[in-house]
């Protein structure tokens, strides 16, 4: 990638912004357009700066991550959100993921492990640790109260869904798939519009409870 990934750090502890962006700013190919003191300001300046990824804490006064998550996505569905928190409940895992966090990060992450978050989920995959990882399993894996009818899915559907699931970027599908990237954007659309989820995320959720990918050690 040639271009720099800009970046928006948003922590109302002035120290952890600070930690943050001594490592990333000499980072090659990272550039800090901006940082925010809590979950408000975070939205204000995701809204105008357009950043390709949001660093975000969870618990921040007024508005928590959460929150913001869900309206810097609404605002911009193409923003890439990771949260960086001391918290790893299994209740705000969930909710930050369903909320459309790409990544979840504690703070004692290292500096490569952020760093390849980053990159990982510009590329348009997900970045969750083991850690993380295995609650997501455990929601995977809960059982469901009423069993549902089968997504009625097409092949092709079902092929995007898998490769969305491994990390694919809307790009990549494209080049593995012969198809324009327009075409993959209208069938990404459709296979989250049928699974009633709203970002890849839940969408890899869905694809690892039916089985059709096999979350990687």
């Amino acid at each position: 990638m040639n271009e720099k990934i800009h970046l928006l750090i948003a922590d109302d502890h002035r120290v952890v912004r600070e930690g943050l962006k001594a490592f990333i700013a000499p980072t090659p190919g990272f550039e800090i357009v901006g940082e925010a003191s809590n979950g408000a300001e975070a939205v204000d300046l995701a809204s105008r700066l357009k950043p390709d990824v949001i660093l975000l804490d969870l618990m921040m006064p007024g508005m928590d991550g959460i929150e913001a998550t869900q309206q810097i996505r609404q605002n911009n569905p193409n923003a890439r959100v990771v949260i960086i928190t001391s918290f790893m409940e299994e209740d705000r895992v969930i909710h930050a993921v369903k909320a459309g966090a790409a990544g979840y990060l504690l703070k004692d992450s290292s500096p490569l492990e952020i760093e390849n978050a980053i990159r990982e989920v510009v590329k348009g995959g997900s970045a969750f640790p083991s850690r993380i990882a295995s609650i997501l399993v455990k929601e995977i894996n809960r059982p469901q109260e009423k069993p549902k009818d089968k997504i009625p899915l097409t092949e092709r559907e079902i092929e995007i869904l898998k490769l969305i699931a491994r990390g694919y970027s809307n790009q990549q599908i494209a080049d593995e798939l012969f198809l324009s990237v327009w075409t993959v954007r209208t069938y990404v659309s459709t296979v989250l519009e049928k699974l009633a989820v709203e970002n890849r995320t839940l969408a890899t959720l869905y694809a690892l409870r039916e089985g059709l990918v096999k979350l990687e050690p």
